[in-house]
């Protein structure tokens, strides 16, 4: 990125003058598994830690699982000075992101941040309905999940332009491979669990299927607001598995 958006003059110009510009390995805050055992031994003969509880750390590591796309070797996040996630860019995505909203590099990237500025989200979000597109699909793997539940599947769907609310309604069909999928609408802002599989508790909605079954969900909700449909394997099953899903996002709404 350094060779490419971010080497751009006014660009450079636009985050000196409008942020605290930093950058944090993935590594040190423990995302990569394979280097949690040397970088801990590591920090014990330098006798250095890491406070991963702090505020600032711990909205990093909510930016990796925020988001409907998957994780990338670079994500740019932009945080709030009170820790709150207002935007998030994975590097991979980059070039696909650009192509798709019709911008010249630079001036996608600073309308990224701009976007965020504002309060908009982008890349929370990334999945967005209006009254004059109030429809989309999303096709996208079941998986087992593994530590810290790193292999859920996440979808962001931003309702927040049906400000007297609606009703969403999620149309689901599982994959023909073995294994069952479990799927539970939750507002954006809920904490999943760390430690434990996802379950129904907290969610605003959930249903599970087999291979072939079609499913629903339906939410009505009064105010514009995001929400996150989790996708993982039901709960009951032992066996570590890869299934497909298909879902339509669809939101009915009366008035203006």
């Amino acid at each position: 990125m350094r060779t490419g958006v971010l080497s751009n003059d006014q660009i450079i110009e636009f985050l000196n003058d409008n942020f605290i510009n930093t950058w944090v390995p993935n590594c040190e805050l423990g995302r990569i598994h394979s280097l949690r055992k040397p970088i801990a031994k590591r920090r014990e003969r330098e006798d250095k830690t890491i406070d991963t509880t702090h505020p600032l750390a711990q909205t990093i590591i909510k930016g990796w699982k925020t988001g409907s796309k998957k994780g990338s070797p670079v994500d740019c996040l932009v945080i709030s000075p009170t820790f709150e996630l207002m935007g998030r860019q994975p590097a991979n995505e980059l070039s696909e992101d650009i192509k798709y909203s019709r911008h010249r590099r630079a001036e996608y990237y600073l309308t990224f941040y701009k976007e965020a500025l504002k309060g908009k989200h982008p890349g929370l979000g990334n999945l967005v309905l209006t009254k004059e597109n109030p429809i989309e699909e999303v096709s996208d793997l079941i998986r087992t999940p593994t530590v810290d539940n790193e292999n859920l599947t996440i979808i962001i769907i931003d309702a927040t332009s049906f400000e007297n609310g609606g009703t969403l309604t999620v149309d689901i069909v599982v994959g023909r491979e073995d294994g069952e999928g479990a799927f539970y609408l939750f507002d954006k802002d809920f904490e999943l669990p760390a430690e434990e599989e996802v379950s129904e508790e907290g969610s605003l909605a959930w249903t599970w299927g087999e291979p072939g079954d079609k499913r629903q969900i339906e939410y009505s909700f009064n105010h514009g607001q995001l929400f996150k449909l989790v996708v993982t394997r039901y709960w009951d099953d032992d066996e570590p598995y890869t299934n497909a899903f298909y879902t339509k996002f669809s939101i009915f709404y009366r008035g203006k």
